[in-house]
């Protein structure tokens, strides 16, 4: 298939920019596969779609804020990486804003930096040097990565918003977005119906930002993501 038969013309204003107060209040549109018929309702009446001894079955992964700026060493010069993977201690892979050389030195904050040891597969390898535990450095330096088409600047709301309410395992770099819309009230609501909730973890990778540029969709290649499915 060619990347051409996928384009279909819409208002860029339908873009959501920012979610509304509710979750469950998103728009929901209902196809029926059998007769074709087409129904507009709310997000919340998914639970009228499912019945007692259905199972429904979530991504609990949770999305790390693995957006981080910062400025080359001596230029000045703005910098903006998207952590990828972790390659060991304290070195990662990560998509560039733009081209980076070997050896460049990049402030991210008063207590971390890093180094642009090489490239890999089109991404550049950092080594990052900092005082405390990872975890809290990313948390204070890092923003939410949030997908490209929203048009505007992470705000600090997007480490709640752009998150499942059953996040639990950090990992992914994007959120699995189907699931923003859920809410606790609809799995209490669920349940009382009889409907089992499970969990597994398929931590979203690079391969939701990566874009198409090839003309037949069979040449796309896709990255690997790491997943996990337990006995329940």
């Amino acid at each position: 298939m060619k990347i051409d038969d996928f384009d279909y013309p819409f208002d860029p204003s339908l873009i959501a920019l920012y979610p509304l107060p509710k979750r469950d209040q998103s728009r929901l549109l209902v196809l029926e596969r059998g007769g074709g018929r087409i129904e507009h309702r709310r997000f919340f009446e998914t639970t009228d779609y499912l019945d007692r001894g259905d199972v429904l079955v979530l991504n609990n992964t949770k999305v790390t804020p693995c957006r981080i700026a910062g400025k080359k060493e001596g230029t000045g010069g703005h910098v903006e990486l998207l952590l990828i993977r972790r390659h060991e201690g304290d070195i990662w892979e990560a998509m560039a804003g733009g081209r980076l050389r070997t050896g460049t030195k990049i402030i991210f904050s008063s207590s971390c930096c890093g180094e642009v040891m090489g490239h890999q597969d089109g991404h550049v390898v950092v080594k990052f040097s900092y005082e405390g535990e990872w975890e809290r450095v990313l948390s204070k330096i890092g923003q939410m990565p949030i997908p490209p088409y929203i048009k505007r600047d992470p705000v600090e709301e997007d480490r709640e918003w752009y998150q499942t309410v059953y996040a639990a395992k950090e990992g992914a770099i994007a959120a699995p977005t189907a699931g923003l819309h859920f809410t606790e009230e609809m799995f209490d609501a669920l349940r009382a119906k009889g409907v089992s909730v499970v969990c597994i973890t398929l931590h979203v990778g690079i391969g939701t930002f990566k874009p198409v540029k090839v003309e037949w969709i069979e040449g796309h290649r896709m990255g690997s993501e790491w997943f996990e499915v337990g006995g329940e």
